[in-house]
């Protein structure tokens, strides 16, 4: 009762009004109440502002990247496929993607419960790392879409310049729908298998490029060989497009990694930093292995690095100290290097842009690294119980749960794709380029 009720009802009641005031105050003392949820509006403005860097990251910077890495007349297909799958994503998942993976449901996957974005308004809030501190539900849905969105076009890396644009759309809603969501529900969601195991993910590795990684491995081995390869040269096209597009992956990165924060706080700026220097490292460390291995550096080895450091980092961005960082960006560049060049030329399989080689082996070794790079006693934040063994244990088990997932369910969708529209452009077709075949227009004109 407020000092001012009571005073209005005279003496008596005033009596009676401390009596209960006392009572009350002793049982706030016994069962102190919650404070209510707090919404910052810095928190609020930096979301928006990784929303929108996550889509740069996409449209246009993993589209010229891959678009300088194919020839000329099969550019702007690939500007197309990575284009529209971003536009096809971002209505599939506020449609039910959000609430697959999201919305209640079991240990694999969420539910239909907030299916065309049910229930959810202006008012809605959703959680951060921090108890009490909240943030808009639509941001949480918008910043979550972004990845939805760049995850299966960087699968399309793999095959380039011989699918059908049909297929591509196709598979990416089966892929979203039985590979993506599920992932994403068992990694992130309260109530996910992989979450609750503990394994640590803080802004994608498994969810988003060992996910994309593998199906793209089983997308090439399924589709097969570009026609010429290993016979003809098939070199990239316009390989300053590839940096700029580099460039603008490592810019909008910064919202991947320090957006996945969820928050503007110290825990932020220490995802910038570790984007910054496990990026770096990680170029010149392919830089300098292939200068050593083949006599020169080159500049898509640079590119490359960069590309693979950044995805190292993704699941320890937040976790790992800046030395840490530093070390895990370097050795994924290395392992990376490796597998695009020996790996992948011994087994003689073609994955054009080599998607597996840099986002699937490097969001392995960036994934089971992270259950070493938190630890305490190399710079990392630690986690509740942390013992370096049986972190990276669970690490390797996460790692082991999204490759099979994905492998499996991948392999089903491309031949349920093939039985449907047919995956592959004819050979003919092929070695007219994408472009005026799938589009009816070009690139360049001469």
């Amino acid at each position: 009762m407020k000092l001012g009720s009571v005073l209005r009802w005279g003496a008596p009641a005033l009596a009676a009004g401390l009596m209960m005031s006392a009572a009350a105050f002793a049982q706030d003392a016994a069962a102190p109440a919650a404070a209510a949820p707090t919404v910052d509006k810095g928190d609020v403005a930096w979301m928006i502002v990784s929303c929108v860097l996550v889509l740069f990251m996409t449209i246009p910077g993993l589209a010229l990247f891959y678009g300088g890495l194919v020839r000329a007349k099969n550019m702007l297909s690939v500007l197309m496929q990575v284009s529209a799958i971003a536009c096809l994503m971002m209505v599939v998942w506020i449609v039910y993607g959000y609430s697959l993976a999201f919305s209640g449901g079991n240990a694999f996957i969420g539910d239909f419960g907030k299916i065309f974005l049910s229930g959810v308004t202006s008012e809605s809030l959703a959680d951060t790392f921090t108890d009490g501190v909240k943030i808009p539900e639509y941001i949480f849905i918008a910043f979550q879409m972004t990845f939805a969105a760049i995850t299966p076009a960087l699968i399309i890396g793999a095959f380039a310049e011989r699918i059908k644009f049909s297929a591509v759309l196709l598979f990416s809603v089966l892929w979203v729908t039985f590979c993506y969501y599920p992932i994403a529900h068992m990694v992130w969601a309260s109530n996910g298998m992989i979450f609750n195991w503990g394994a640590l993910d803080f802004a994608g590795g498994t969810v988003v490029h060992i996910n994309s990684g593998v199906a793209a491995l089983v997308g090439a081995l399924v589709i097969g060989k570009r026609v010429g390869y290993g016979k003809d040269i098939i070199a990239p096209h316009s390989l300053p497009l590839t940096l700029i597009g580099a460039g603008m992956l490592w810019v909008g990165w910064f919202g991947f990694n320090a957006g996945s924060n969820l928050e503007s706080n110290a825990g932020t700026t220490l995802a910038v930093l570790n984007t910054f220097v496990a990026t770096a490292g990680a170029g010149l460390a392919w830089m300098f292995v292939e200068w050593a291995a083949k006599g020169k550096p080159s500049m898509l080895g640079l590119a490359s690095g960069i590309v693979a450091g950044l995805v190292a980092i993704t699941p320890a961005a937040g976790v790992s100290g800046p030395m840490g960082a530093l070390v895990l960006g370097a050795v994924a560049a290395v392992v990376c290097f490796i597998f695009c060049t020996t790996v992948k030329n011994a087994l003689g399989y073609d994955d054009s842009l080599d998607v597996f080689g840099i986002h699937g082996v490097g969001g392995i070794v960036g994934a089971i690294g992270t259950g070493i790079v938190v630890s305490p006693a190399l710079g990392g934040v630690g986690v509740d119980g942390y013992a370096m063994a049986s972190q990276v244990v669970t690490q390797i088990k996460a790692v082991a749960v999204t490759i099979v997932w994905t492998g499996v369910g991948s392999f089903i969708l491309y031949k349920i794709v093939d039985v449907l529209v047919g995956l592959r452009v004819s050979v003919e077709e092929e070695r007219e380029g994408l472009d005026l075949i799938s589009h009816g227009e070009r690139a360049y004109h001469s």
